[in-house]
């Protein structure tokens, strides 16, 4: 899964981030980016399943949070 995503942010996340310029300095515009992805990865993936969007919405706030963290403690 992880790796499905990591794609699909790489390629049409970066496509949609260059379109969405103006509204990306909204944290809340990229945390929706982000769930709008985990849902295609629904799409690509069978063992994959979000419910809905509000179960992607969540779970691309725990990704949020736990990268945020990671990246945290590398650079200290």
């Amino acid at each position: 899964m992880a790796v499905v995503v990591g794609i699909l942010d790489i390629t049409l996340g970066t496509f949609l981030k260059i379109i969405t310029l103006g509204i990306l300095s909204l944290s809340i515009f990229t945390w929706l980016l982000n769930a709008i992805l985990i849902q295609v990865a629904d799409w690509f993936l069978s063992g994959f399943k979000v419910r809905n969007f509000w179960w992607a919405l969540l779970l691309a706030a725990i990704v949020s949070i736990t990268s945020g963290l990671i990246s945290n403690f590398i650079t200290q």
